[in-house]
């Protein structure tokens, strides 16, 4: 193993056994036997290869179910690979579940010196880092109490607390620290990138391309268990975008056919408000009138609304929200103070909202609409989340989640007299 290389995985591979039907025969048994020993099970990561830089923050990405938490889960030991070999140098401390190596009957002050002892570190060390493990969770009032009595966010607030402040030299994680509030998970952030310029590891897996893109600089891309990319984060997590924008561009095909028959698609979000007028679906079209599958940094676009109205309604409000996909409110527009809708007759219609550059930056987002009457008094429709919204990368890479749109001149010698 190379002395700059913290994780090595090496052609590894995990098969899980699938539950069966127990045998109500001698017969059944015997052909559910040879069954079994033809089949191959279920493999949840197949030949996976790569190499995890010291000192850095790597990100695991894919869809839900393609291996990321099971290979993580080999990375800390949890499981065996089934064939492959991987190596690990330095201390390892994992959060990867809600409570992991907790006791419930023992107190959170317990906990902390279980799970610090599971570590190899001793009592002496763990009496000196206590305190600090206790102000960054913040249970003071709770850490002589059972966990059994805590929340899920408490269970999370000490359990992060603990993996990072046992001077860990490689540092698991999986996606528990969206379970934290707001102000814990930049707490949570700040401390990851504290270990990081400390020289520790870290690997994570998370759903926020975003959150890959910022803070890793490798990342790996699974799908059903194989490893389809690994390289610079940015690039990683763009080619998965990539894919996933082809999926969506798929489904937008197939949802049009059903809308060209004449077929109501089932969408995603509840309404809510008194219904005369309900939004029922979201375009993104490009400036030529055609659905597109994402949206494209700096390029221009249209955000067209689909209403259908049961009775005549006069001058409607119309407004639409973007988030980010962790609830983030990006940007919105309405209607209010930039156009008179007039009346609304009954049946069913659309209204644009064109961009000349879209200045989102690429990433996950989804769109929420409301209509409402013109004094935005009275709600007649309101959608949280009706359409997701994917956004790829157009132009030069900037930073967070809208572009600026400016540019910076040369610069100039300033002489001081």
């Amino acid at each position: 193993m190379v002395a700059d290389v913290a994780i090595s995985v090496e052609s590894v591979s995990k098969r899980f056994k699938l539950a069966e039907d127990r045998a109500s025969s001698i017969k059944e048994l015997m052909v559910s036997r040879r069954r079994r020993n033809a089949e191959s099970g279920f493999w949840a990561v197949k030949d996976v290869s790569l190499e995890i830089p010291r000192g850095t923050t790597f990100g695991l990405v894919g869809h839900n179910g393609s291996g990321k938490s099971t290979l993580l889960r080999l990375m800390a030991g949890i499981h065996q690979p089934s064939s492959g070999r991987i190596e690990a140098r330095g201390r390892i401390s994992s959060l990867l579940e809600l409570g992991s190596g907790f006791h419930p009957d023992l107190t959170g002050r317990e906990n902390i010196y279980l799970n610090g002892a599971m570590l190899g570190l001793n009592k002496k060390h763990m009496r000196s880092i206590v305190d600090e493990i206790v102000d960054f969770s913040g249970l003071h009032e709770f850490i002589d109490q059972p966990v059994k009595v805590y929340s899920s966010g408490m269970y999370v607030r000490l359990g992060f607390a603990v993996a990072v402040h046992v001077e860990p030299e490689i540092l698991l994680v999986d996606e528990v620290m969206a379970v934290g509030d707001e102000e814990f998970q930049r707490r949570c952030f700040d401390h990851m990138y504290k270990l990081r310029r400390d020289g520790a590891t870290v690997v994570f897996v998370s759903h926020s391309l975003s959150m890959v893109e910022s803070m890793c600089e490798n990342a790996a891309w699974l799908d059903h268990g194989s490893l389809m990319e690994v390289g610079p984060a940015v690039e990683v997590c763009q080619s998965y975008l990539t894919q996933v924008n082809d999926a969506e561009a798929e489904r937008i095909s197939a949802e049009q056919a059903e809308l060209d028959a004449g077929r109501e698609v089932e969408l995603t979000g509840e309404h809510r408000g008194s219904g005369e007028i309900r939004v029922y679906h979201v375009d993104i079209l490009d400036p030529q009138w055609n659905r597109i599958p994402h949206a494209r940094t700096g390029e221009p676009l249209r955000i067209r609304l689909w209403y259908d109205a049961a009775v005549p309604i006069d001058n409607p409000r119309f407004s639409f929200d973007l988030f980010q996909e962790e609830g983030v409110h990006v940007a919105g527009a309405t209607t209010q103070g930039q156009i008179e809708t007039g009346k609304i007759e009954a049946g069913q219609g659309f209204i644009d909202f064109a961009v000349p550059k879209w200045p989102v930056n690429p990433g996950s987002y989804f769109v929420g609409v409301a209509v409402t009457d013109g004094e935005g008094l009275h709600t007649f429709d309101h959608v949280d989340r009706i359409i997701a919204v994917k956004v790829a990368a157009g132009g030069s890479s900037d930073r967070g989640l809208v572009r600026i749109d400016g540019a910076f001149e040369p610069p100039v010698a300033h002489e001081v007299s």
